[in-house]
């Protein structure tokens, strides 16, 4: 920053600093979403509430489009600055109730409904929140450093889920685990209250964008922004080419290598939470500086140049990355997957999200999966067959007829397949090393993307028009990638099939940005 003068910095460090405690309150209920999984949904079926808790958990992204058009209209009619500072309280207060909030055990259905309505208005702001920072931040940058002013604001996101990791195992790690399940997991949610309060006074202090203050004063806002952002086509038309030209395919890539990232090591590498945080939060440390130099590079050779590459990267390499950490965090389980195979054939196997599991064939799939043990599917055409109402389960050389989760569990052990990850045995440098790599990828999509939606959009309705793709990109085709992910390892049974719906939506992205995106660079912010 040595480039910079004192006001920008200021500038800079205020907006940068409340996005961080916006993205930790957002995040939080991704840091815990395995967690919470047992504590809001009803007991009985734990890969069910398992995907109830994703669920909820994109719930809070697919709200967040609805925020970009409630809240860009404001910033495009009255300002960046108040606009962003009621998106902050929203999301504060709405944090902060989760903390107080009733569990299924003592409320019943009622507290996945809270929950729900709390993430929603979580997204309700984050929605408001990342357009008026960007806008706030590019409008007072001068040309040929937008990308390197608004990469400071890329790096909040990937902070504010490192300050929740950080802040959940500081508490997870000073209370013993039936006090943490009891009421420590409230902690991190009330602390809301505080960064809430830092956050507002920081950004009372700000003036409004210098851009804005000109337009507004020669008479030249936008009287109705919705408007003439998406019913002229000029303006349509380049909103629904940075969707799924840009922030599609960059959704994809930053939750992958995060959040997914996080789940797989969890759930279905069964390494402990502490081990999983702390690697994540190395590879996050080592990672984020890139935010800033690919940034700063968009203003020399562009920002598609740069974007495209981090698409194309993950997903050509996703597949293999996810595996190298299969056999560096939990080797015992890629041996046994590898020398003892299962395979599960049966008549009467279902694909139900949430149902409870019914059929032996389903009861089986379920048993596997919540072991974190990968299967293949086949139809019972060949001997011996298991009949309508049964299952054949193959585990290496042994088979099974019927379900008899005992017998099952040791078919698995005596296979090689471990209950845990061994800590003693996982390869941390390699784990990091390649968690990193997943991190450089979001670096590359994500570092020069606030300063092209920024350029794409007139002044007068730049809040509106750039928020909608942002977050239909991030929050409908980002957040939900957990839950669509692991929905689709459940029904193949390959723990590696749900990166197939970010390798398909990154590749599409590629091709449309490769082709019709413009370049933007060059442009300058219009006054």
């Amino acid at each position: 920053m040595d480039d910079m003068d004192k006001k920008a910095r200021q500038v800079i460090f205020a907006s940068s600093l409340g996005t961080v405690f916006e993205w930790y309150d957002f995040y939080l209920y991704g840091s815990l979403a395995v967690f919470f999984s047992g504590l809001f949904f009803p007991p009985g079926n734990e890969t069910a509430a398992f995907l109830a808790s994703l669920a909820v958990f994109g719930a809070g992204f697919g709200v967040r489009p609805f925020g970009a058009l409630l809240f860009g209209r404001l910033g495009d009619l009255i300002g960046r600055k108040h606009t962003f500072l009621v998106t902050i309280v929203v999301m504060g207060l709405s944090t902060a109730a989760v903390g107080i909030l009733p569990t299924y055990e003592q409320i019943g259905l009622a507290a996945p409904v809270l929950l729900v309505v709390l993430r929603l208005l979580q997204g309700l702001a984050l929605g408001g929140e990342y357009g008026g920072a960007a806008t706030y931040v590019a409008e007072h940058a001068p040309d040929g450093k937008r990308g390197l002013y608004t990469s400071f604001i890329q790096t909040t996101a990937t902070l504010g889920f490192f300050l929740s990791l950080a802040v959940i195992l500081a508490c997870r790690s000073s209370l013993s685990a039936d006090d943490f399940k009891s009421w420590g997991w409230r902690l991190p949610f009330l602390l809301s209250v505080i960064l809430l309060g830092v956050s507002v006074y920081i950004r009372l202090r700000l003036e409004e964008s210098p851009v804005f203050q000109r337009m507004k004063a020669h008479g030249q806002t936008s009287k109705s922004p919705l408007r003439d952002s998406f019913l002229k086509w000029d303006n349509a038309r380049l909103v629904w080419l940075s969707l799924f030209g840009a922030t599609a395919g960059q959704g994809v890539v930053w939750y992958t290598g995060q959040f997914y990232a996080l789940f797989f090591l969890t759930a279905s590498l069964r390494v402990d939470y502490v081990t999983a945080y702390l690697v994540l939060g190395a590879a996050m440390l080592l990672g984020t500086p890139l935010f800033v130099v690919f940034g700063r590079l968009s203003d020399r050779v562009g920002r598609k140049p740069i974007m495209l590459a981090g698409m194309l990267l993950c997903a050509l390499t996703c597949v293999p990355i996810f595996q190298g950490l299969t056999r560096a965090a939990n080797p015992a389980l890629a041996l046994a997957t590898e020398r003892s195979p299962v395979v599960v054939s049966g008549e009467d196997c279902n694909f139900n999200l949430f149902a409870k599991p019914s059929t032996p064939c389903d009861r089986a799939r379920d048993t596997l999966s919540k072991s974190g043990v990968g299967y293949t599917r086949l139809d019972p055409t060949g001997e011996p067959r298991p009949g309508a109402q049964s299952v054949m389960i193959r585990v290496g050389e042994q088979t099974l007829l019927g379900f008899d989760e005992v017998k099952l569990r040791e078919a698995l052990s005596a296979a090689g397949y471990p209950t845990a990850a061994d800590p003693e045995r996982i390869d941390h440098l390699s784990v990091i090393l390649l968690l990193t790599l997943l991190i450089v990828y979001v670096t590359l999509v994500y570092g020069p993307i606030a300063a092209l939606l920024v350029e794409l959009f007139p002044t007068r309705i730049r809040y509106t028009s750039m928020s909608l793709p942002y977050h239909l990109g991030n929050g409908w085709f980002g957040g939900f990638l957990p839950f669509f992910s692991f929905a689709i390892v459940m029904h193949t049974g390959d723990p590696y099939s749900g990166l197939w719906y970010p390798i398909g939506v990154a590749v599409a992205s590629f091709v449309v940005g490769l082709i019709f995106l413009p370049e933007t660079k060059d442009r300058p912010l219009e006054d």
